[in-house]
């Protein structure tokens, strides 16, 4: 079936991948899309029907596109024989590793999830991932937990990101060595939680603790 014949909703992860090979170029902008639907051999204005919210519409369908290879790729069941440690660190390697020949693509796009207005959506995005990776990780809480332990990589997540986008070091070695840093603070958190669970008077602040995982020291 050709891509014209493709509803907007099947349309979109094949625009979306090639939109993030032009916003290298210029941004997640109009001009980017409609290159990216001339190279799909679409009508700009059909593809401009598919991203009805402009750059934010075509950065999530991009990261949705993340979240569905890292899925392929690394299914439960493969990881399911290694220590959950490893499970996250290899979910999120596989993420920094898709991206790794489009940094300038990243760059731009964390520069527009940064504004205000986009705030809520990015946390939106954010969790979403958290959610996959902990899934695939093989995690079914449904208390607490649930949340704590999304919020939590979600934060590493972030801050990870913000790390390798200007990471200039051999393969990355800075970004690897954060990394393991933060996700041995997820281990902390969730050593901490299970304390705090046996003994209700031990006082943790889960918000401080956060805050440590996203703008932890370098």
């Amino acid at each position: 079936m050709a891509v014209a014949d493709l509803s907007l909703s099947e349309m979109r992860p094949l625009l979306a991948a090639q939109v993030a090979k032009e916003a290298a170029f210029d941004g997640w902008t109009m001009a980017a899309l409609d290159n990216a639907a001339a190279a799909l051999g679409l009508v700009p204005a059909t593809a401009r029907l598919a991203f009805p919210g402009g750059a934010i519409d075509m950065i999530d369908a991009w990261v949705l596109s993340i979240d569905e290879a890292m899925a392929a790729t690394l299914p439960v069941e493969m990881l399911a024989s290694l220590p959950v440690r490893e499970r996250i660190r290899r979910l999120v390697q596989f993420r920094l590793d898709h991206v790794a020949h489009q940094r300038e693509t990243l760059r731009r796009a964390l520069a527009i999830l940064a504004m205000p207005r986009h705030l809520a959506r990015a946390v939106q995005m954010g969790w979403r991932s958290a959610d996959a990776m902990w899934r695939l990780a093989g995690d079914r809480a449904t208390d607490y937990n649930h949340y704590t332990k999304r919020a939590t990589l979600a934060a590493v997540y972030a801050a990870t990101l913000s790390v390798f986008v200007g990471d200039s070091s051999d393969g990355a070695s800075e970004t690897a060595a954060f990394l393991d840093r933060r996700i041995a603070g997820i281990m902390r958190f969730e050593k901490a939680k299970a304390r705090l669970t046996a003994n209700p008077e031990l006082h943790f602040s889960p918000a401080r603790f956060l805050g440590r995982l996203r703008y932890p020291s370098r």
